[in-house]
């Protein structure tokens, strides 16, 4: 197909991004703000050693332990700017929502690189190069992958229709991925309802159970559960959750069901006749090969160990890049194999993805400090938080709300990270593991359901939300603002829900 100048854009940011400048890795071994060991070698030479404990003997300083609590202020008001803005000034925010995120970015990262100077440099690096990077090519992998899949044929939305379709999204979410089920599936369920007139209520449920709590029961399905993987949580040790999924689930789609058959009786919806009802068939069957290729690279890298390389001082496993340049290269493979028609007949166009990649890094890099804070632990200006939680209801609802707001994967890993601690001290990580899972499973189980369980409470809980969001957008839905899905949506339906979970099983 012939390349438009957005997929040219595109394209060329994720190869730009991609050079490895390999380096030796004899540096000092650390724990990095995200908890995944690197190679720490930028000296901090302005900061002279305290005896306070604020620094190591090797003189770097513990920025978890040093940084205000107000230094997370930039990351609210980048909150703020996403969820006002819109409401306020929205011809403003549809044109200039990247200026704004770039502003916030600068308000943290200037002062941040004045007081701290190499040491800054290298978090902001970090979380650029280890955390941003993979998510935005993971993202544009399976957005252009699952764009080029189109459902032909008559498929009108009805209560029944809408549940099933729901219930294969979270079932597939587990398997393919939040971000996969959603981007897959988002399309047709919008295009089978577009006759209905109440439809928010719908796509925020679909956020609630394919984009989130569908993810459950593999590491393949989020984040956070993929980050245990690759710290010794077995595979199929998630499926001690499929209770607490199968709880949520059942009774979201049980609400969503009362709903939608609501809804469709007082709206006296009826499907348009469109002459002879024409079958169901998959056009462009050949991406889910490049949906699978997806899926194997992101397992690949979690199981094989190909050494280390250093780009601009961040070391990353070898493993992480070969991932990302695979992804671009069945991103790109898909562009190629897929008719420019079969896309634009699925209303495929490339705003979503821009508008995830220009607000996400503000976001990312703003709450550098929230992470870091978090990971200092008891030593930071959270430790009122982290000191509080001790029992497993606990864990599941810090880690959950937390992850709300916060990246869910470093959240995750801080409260796996205290468990550990707080039974297994002076134990390896190897040793403390299978513990865990076996001895104390109930605390590993609530830090794992409300990492992922409580990423359906924001917009920016997990990365499909916003994705989705923008793609009913642009289909013509009418979606709440980013405080409206708080109060009208989770408040209502989803703490009620998680606080029957937590009742049960923690």
């Amino acid at each position: 197909m012939k390349l438009d100048k957005y997929t040219i854009v595109i394209v060329f940011f994720v190869l730009l991004i991609l050079p490895i400048k390999v380096a030796a890795t004899d540096g000092n071994t650390a724990t990095d703000s995200h908890g995944e060991k690197s190679h720490y070698t930028l000296e901090v030479m302005d900061h002279p050693v305290k005896e306070d404990g604020g620094h190591s003997a090797h003189g770097h300083i513990n920025l978890g332990e040093e940084l205000p609590l107000y230094s997370c202020i930039p990351f609210a008001c980048m909150l703020l700017s996403i969820a006002l803005l819109p409401l306020v000034a929205g011809t403003f925010w549809h044109h200039h929502f990247g200026k704004v995120s770039a502003f916030w970015a600068a308000s943290l990262t200037i002062p941040f690189v004045f007081i701290y100077k190499g040491l800054a440099v290298y978090e902001i690096l970090h979380i650029i190069l280890a955390d941003y990077v993979p998510f935005i090519i993971l993202l544009w992998a399976l957005f252009t992958v699952s764009g080029g899949i189109l459902l032909r044929g008559t498929l009108r939305g009805s209560p029944l229709v809408n549940t099933i379709i729901i219930l294969i999204g979270t079932i597939l979410a587990s398997w393919m991925g939040t971000t996969g089920a959603a981007m897959l599936l988002i399309r047709p369920f919008l295009r089978a309802n577009a006759h209905r007139k109440n439809k928010t209520f719908m796509v925020v449920f679909f956020i609630f159970l394919v984009a989130n709590i569908g993810g459950s029961l593999t590491p393949l399905g989020d984040p956070p559960l993929f980050l245990g993987f690759l710290h010794g949580v077995s595979f199929f040790w998630t499926f001690k959750i499929l209770p607490h999924m199968l709880l949520a689930a059942g009774i979201l789609l049980g609400v969503y069901f009362c709903l939608d058959t609501y809804f469709y009786k007082k709206e006296g919806a009826k499907a348009p006749d469109d002459g002879e009802k024409k079958p169901l068939r998959l056009a462009g069957t050949y991406n889910f090969l490049f949906l699978g290729g997806i899926v194997g690279a992101v397992l690949m890298s979690g199981v094989a160990d190909l050494g280390e390389v250093s780009t601009f001082g961040v070391h990353r496993a070898v493993q992480d890049w070969l991932r990302d340049g695979l992804l671009v290269i069945f991103g790109i493979g898909s562009l190629l194999a897929t008719p420019r028609i079969l896309r634009e007949e699925n209303e495929f166009s490339w705003f979503p993805i821009i508008e995830v990649a220009y607000l996400f890094i503000g976001i990312f890099v703003t709450m550098i400090p929230c992470l870091l804070l978090l990971k200092a632990g008891p030593n930071g200006a959270f430790a009122f938080l982290i000191n509080a939680v001790k029992e497993p209801i606990h864990y599941f609802w810090v880690t959950g709300l937390l992850s709300a707001f916060l990246d869910n994967a470093p959240t995750y890993l801080t409260f796996f990270n205290t468990a550990l601690g707080s039974f297994y001290a002076g134990m390896t990580e190897a040793q403390a593991v299978p513990l865990l899972m076996t001895e104390k499973a109930i605390y590993l189980q609530a830090i794992s359901t409300g990492a992922v369980f409580f990423g359906a409470c924001s917009y920016i809980g997990n990365a499909p939300n916003f994705m989705v969001r923008s793609i009913a957008s642009e289909a013509g839905t009418a979606m709440p603002s980013f405080f409206g899905y708080i109060f009208k949506y989770s408040l209502i339906f989803l703490i009620p829900t998680f606080v029957v979970v937590s009742l049960i099983f923690f």
